[in-house]
């Protein structure tokens, strides 16, 4: 089915933006546009503070280095996310330390997590998968018993709240993502959030070349890099985060009647939606798939067939972690990760803007999925008739000239 909403989304106000941050000649990391939008990007999560970045990887290395955590240190991340979630901990100098996800939810197994602290543990990294938040409720009190950092990676979550708090803001710090295919885009950039006043002046500290805020332009009494975000991204982040709560209800909208519409189809499960989130962004509509729920048809055939039929999927992370050759042992540490190893067999991906379709459209996806197992269960029965198949017993009869089974 063609005419999916694209992403991203824009319009004259993006433009509006762009002009403006163009006509003032200030265009850089410190432009008044960049302060708008952290201070507004702050009022709508709640926090105190916030830290803008070049990316969602840099501002995870930047966490570790306002928490001091570096060579030596652990900290504890979840098999299956993206790479940088990890990559993040190697390039502050520390090692990761992989645990399992529940398998309902893809987000980690916080049991597992507590199996994993050791004496060198110093962090906790809870990715919110696919917008759905983890179990804040296990996690926040296993982190404060071991005296842990905990950086919330919020770069599916933009918007997701716990409990009615939004997170990114319930650890010590929290990081987004404003990459291209995410719920808030400018191309790249990224994000922090504290609400811990000395955490926000390291943040910042390191972003900006170790300067500190009060000092001085050539006083750089910290350690430091570039990695601010310019007035360019800050100009379109803006408007996108107009955007970002109508969008984010209608993506509900759409899980919720993906949910009810796909239960009639035992093979494809939608990952978990625990009502304590009350809001959740739903970077991804995951489904695990049961080839034997759907007839014995394959991941990777299924898919294909719904391609045919004009919804495009991924299959996501194609490994766990732990086996990417830059973070095997001894550069990270595994535990035992079985759901993560079938997560990377069994999950489906639709992606966020499938979701901003109204419902007709979205109505095509359950059609499609039962067109296929109708045509699946027509070639299974056309095989089981010798007259629609040709006759292929008799052909193949020794009495007929054919050659015996």
């Amino acid at each position: 089915m063609a005419g999916w909403p694209t992403w991203p989304q824009w319009d004259e106000r993006e433009l509006d933006g762009l002009r403006r941050v163009l006509e003032s000649g200030n265009w850089g990391g410190y432009s008044e546009t960049l302060g708008e939008f952290e201070r507004a990007f702050a009022a709508r999560h709640g926090a105190a503070h916030c830290v803008s970045a070049m990316n969602g990887t840099v501002s995870l290395v930047a966490a570790f280095a306002a928490c001091e955590i570096g060579p030596g240190d652990e900290v504890i991340v979840p098999a299956y996310t993206f790479f940088a979630t990890a990559s993040a901990v190697r390039l502050a100098g520390a090692t990761p330390v992989f645990v399992d996800i529940d398998p309902d939810t893809y987000n980690l197994d916080v049991a597992a997590a507590a199996a994993a602290i050791g004496e060198r543990t110093r962090a906790i990294v809870p990715v919110h998968f696919a917008g759905l938040p983890v179990d804040l409720d296990l996690l926040l009190p296993l982190a404060a018993k071991h005296d842990l950092v905990v950086i919330e990676d919020a770069a599916h979550a933009h918007g997701s709240s716990w409990r009615g708090r939004p997170v990114g803001t319930l650890g010590d710090i929290g990081s987004f993502s404003f990459q291209a295919n995410k719920n808030m885009t400018a191309g790249e950039g990224g994000a922090l959030l504290t609400n811990d006043d000395a955490l926000a002046e390291r943040l910042w500290s390191y972003v900006n070349q170790g300067r500190d805020s009060d000092g001085s332009w050539y006083e750089h009494p910290h350690l430091g890099s570039n990695l601010r975000l310019t007035g360019w991204q800050a100009a379109v982040l803006q408007v996108q985060l107009e955007r970002l709560d109508p969008q984010l209800e209608r993506r509900m909208a759409a899980a919720r009647y993906l949910r009810e519409e796909l239960a009639q189809f035992a093979g494809l499960r939608p990952l978990a939606w625990d009502e304590r989130a009350d809001n959740h962004a739903h970077h991804l509509f995951v489904l695990r798939y049961d080839a034997d729920g759907l007839d014995g048809l394959s991941r990777d055939d299924f898919r294909r067939e719904l391609e045919a039929r004009g919804i495009p999927s991924s299959a996501g992370y194609g490994m766990p972690l732990y086996r990417q050759q830059s973070l095997k042992p001894p550069l990270g540490r595994a535990t035992p990760c079985p759901a993560a190893e079938r997560a990377c067999k069994e999950a489906i991906w639709l992606s966020h803007n499938l979701l901003l379709a109204d419902e007709a459209q979205l109505a095509a996806i359950p059609e499609a999925v039962a067109d296929i197992l109708t045509d699946r269960r027509r070639l299974a029965l056309r095989a089981e008739s010798p007259r629609e198949a040709g006759s292929p017993r008799q052909a193949s009869s020794p009495r007929q000239g054919g050659v015996a089974a």
